[in-house]
């Protein structure tokens, strides 16, 4: 009867949404959920929006104590240095200084999934900066992609909501393969560019050190006499841009699911500080609207034969936390927290950020005193005559709390422009209050076709196969057909590729309909098939990033009792003087003699790690116990590391003793040529392995591999 008794009392509070129309939460209908209020179509967003506040307030809200979105993360601190001066077109003083260092923290996060989910999802990841500068504090809070979902903060609750699991079971978890999230997408033409992304290699890192980080939106940079230019900020890792492989991220999961946490915090102990060349593209105020494109559009990127990065730093993280959670789970990013010099643009994503992010903080940290948390905490003391509030911890000393006034002599006053005080952009705002975009945001298609064009040969099949794993998941066919309807304005070969591994018709989608939101006039609706302004870029492929390195990275030696002692300390000394972290597999945890009787005290068995924990494997069983290991219980467990290894066309060495493995593997007799696969006998072995470690991995033999 309880139970009964509880349904019942369930049943008087649940409502279905069933042919209903829209409304507030004070049951006012709405005739725009698409829109924000702006002061023109491509005007700043409104303050007096109360349907976006309403609707954001309580998104931020939703969640208690942990981040509704970027809950998973791991941070380090560091320093930011200025190469090149920008003082021609900001008064920001950490950028005008050539030589000049600033403090920095940075925090690396998924999006998507839980505090406890796994690292290894299949998602964007959150690359937030807090500068610590002389002017106070400046926050970038970037993404590994330069683009998002979405052109309107309206929509971002919506997008989170179809992403997250399921609200009737809570499945799935850190994972977009599921109906809502693809129902919205199917449903939101504007979505397809950063489908391209997340779908690609880009959505699974290799690691925080080997991916970039984008600003998104379009800044703005203002000198104090109000000349302006618009700013795309850009961070290039020194290492390279590299992923995971989806089946090897699954792998990853059950194995180590924090394995970006741990890569992050190991390398920074070992001395391998991460790097990143922090570039910009700047481009003038006359030269706002030259583009096919607009550049306050969030789903677009500016391609670099456009408008090249300019390299003009480097951030380089090099202490971790002493706190987990005073520091990495305690700091609050806001894209609001500016300094002199630096502006916002009219972005209507990043307008509906601004309000966001601090009522995000205080609800997740509940007090509007975040900012004197150690970690969130200026260089600069802060005077104002804010006072009291929960978790008060500055002591302000005499009775004045109010300006203007007398008693405390006028202080603390306004500085002049002059004296680094903030200033905003002097621009002309007209037009009619409006929930509408600009016709100019209207092309959804151009940048995906550029994407995928520009990916090498084997990103494309990554891509393909992403879709088909995820809407494979999807359980309602029309999703999948109107997906695959999106796809078909993109690629023919890649709608084509998806629709067989769906079994579903190709049928492209006719703009508007009534499945299909129209933002705009549907005569601006032709343009949505143009082509992009160039064929391909380079810059969107990992193929042309960085891979001439072996730094920090992580080697699995598979050693043996016996095994030569002279190969073992030449290819480990040509390793470790080069960067690479040599880690010791073993039978067991037990000590192992080699040929020379040294002993070495191995970091894992091969019952407590795997191949995809390593970039590249060296096997190496001693001339005398080849036999007898190979004979032994740990055959099939050290085959499974070969042959695991080599499906995930990682570098593989076969050192003495190991012909027998060799042999026996998936690596043996092979009618192409390989160079991911070492063995004694190839000319220059360790060079050729040094090459294919340096290299990443022997993508273009996929293929041939797996037929």
């Amino acid at each position: 009867m309880k139970s009964d008794k509880k349904s019942q009392q369930l049943d008087s509070l649940s409502t279905h949404n069933e042919d209903q129309k829209l409304t507030t939460n004070q049951g006012v209908r709405i005739s725009d959920n698409q829109n924000s209020l702006k002061s023109s179509n491509r005007g700043s967003t409104l303050m007096e929006d109360f349907i976006l506040r309403e609707k954001i307030t309580h998104f931020d809200h939703e969640r208690i104590p942990e981040r509704i979105v970027h809950a998973r993360g791991s941070g380090a601190h560091g320093v930011f240095k200025l190469n090149k001066s920008l003082e021609a077109y900001t008064s920001a003083n950490f950028l005008s200084e050539a030589g000049k260092e600033t403090p920095v923290f940075v925090r690396f996060s998924t999006v998507a999934g839980s505090k406890g989910s796994t690292d290894l999802a299949r998602d964007v990841r959150g690359f937030a900066i807090k500068f610590y500068t002389e002017e106070g504090n400046y926050d970038l809070v970037a993404n590994n992609m330069p683009v998002f979902f979405i052109q309107d903060a309206m929509k971002f609750p919506d997008l989170v909501h179809a992403v997250k699991p399921e609200p009737d079971n809570e499945i799935p978890q850190a994972a977009s393969a599921h109906d809502t999230f693809w129902d919205f997408i199917s449903l939101m033409p504007e979505s397809m560019h950063m489908i391209m992304w997340l779908m690609s290699d880009r959505a699974i890192p290799r690691s925080f050190r080997m991916m970039e980080g984008f600003g998104v939106h379009s800044f703005k940079f203002l000198k104090e006499d109000q000349t302006c230019h618009f700013v795309k900020f850009h961070l290039k890792p020194r290492l390279g841009i590299h992923s995971l492989a989806w089946d090897e991220a699954q792998r990853i999961s059950g194995v180590d699911s924090d394995f970006h946490k741990r890569d992050l915090w190991e390398a920074i102990e070992n001395g391998d500080y991460p790097q990143w060349d922090f570039g910009v593209q700047i481009i003038s105020e006359n030269d706002e609207n030259n583009f096919d494109f607009d550049i306050l559009d969030p789903t677009k990127l500016i391609p670099e034969e456009i408008v090249p990065v300019e390299i003009i730093g480097t951030l380089t993280l090099n202490r971790n936390p002493d706190n987990f959670f005073a520091e990495t789970e305690q700091i609050a990013f806001h894209p609001g927290h500016l300094v002199p010099g630096i502006d916002f643009s009219n972005d209507p994503l990043l307008q509906g950020r601004l309000f966001s992010y601090t009522d995000t903080q205080l609800s997740r940290l509940g007090s509007p005193n975040f900012h004197e948390i150690p970690i969130n905490r200026s260089l600069n003391t802060v005077h104002n005559n804010q006072r009291d509030g929960h978790m008060r911890s500055q002591l302000v000393k005499g009775k004045v709390s109010y300006e203007p006034n007398s008693i405390g002599g006028g202080c603390p006053y306004q500085a002049m422009i002059g004296e680094g005080a903030f200033y905003s952009h002097e621009e002309k705002v007209s037009g009619t209050k409006i929930r509408m975009r600009s016709k100019s945001f209207v092309d959804h298609y151009s940048q995906a076709k550029l994407f995928y064009n520009s990916q090498s040969q084997p990103e494309k099949r990554h891509l393909e196969k992403a879709l088909i794993f995820e809407l494979s998941k999807v359980t309602i066919p029309a999703i999948r057909e109107r997906l695959v309807g999106q796809l078909s304005y993109i690629n023919d070969d890649l709608c084509n590729t998806v629709a067989k591994g769906l079994g579903v018709e190709v049928k492209k989608l006719l703009f508007p309909n009534q499945s299909i939101p129209a933002f705009t006039d549907p005569e601006t609706l032709q343009s949505e098939e143009k082509e992009p302004l160039i064929a391909s870029s380079s810059s969107l492929s990992m193929e042309f990033t960085v891979k001439d390195t072996v730094k920090s990275r992580k080697i699995g030696f598979i050693i043996g009792k016996g095994a030569d002692s002279s190969s073992f300390s030449y290819l480990t000394s040509a390793l470790e003087e080069r960067g690479a972290r040599v880690e010791i597999i073993a039978s067991s945890m037990a000590p192992v003699k080699l040929s020379n009787g040294a002993i070495i005290l191995p970091k894992h068995s091969l019952t407590s790690c795997a191949s995809v924990l390593f970039d590249a494997l060296y096997i190496s069983t001693g001339e005398n116990s080849g036999n007898d290991f190979f004979l032994s219980e740990n055959k099939l467990k050290i085959l499974n590391f070969i042959n695991e290894a080599y499906a995930h066309c990682k570098a593989i060495y076969f050192g003495d003793g190991a012909s027998l493995f060799y042999e026996s593997s998936n690596a043996y007799n092979k009618p192409y040529e390989d160079p991911g696969i070492i063995i004694p006998v190839d000319e220059d072995p360790l060079n050729k392995f040094l090459n294919a470690i340096a290299h990443h991995r022997v993508w273009d033999l996929e293929r041939e591999r797996n037929s």
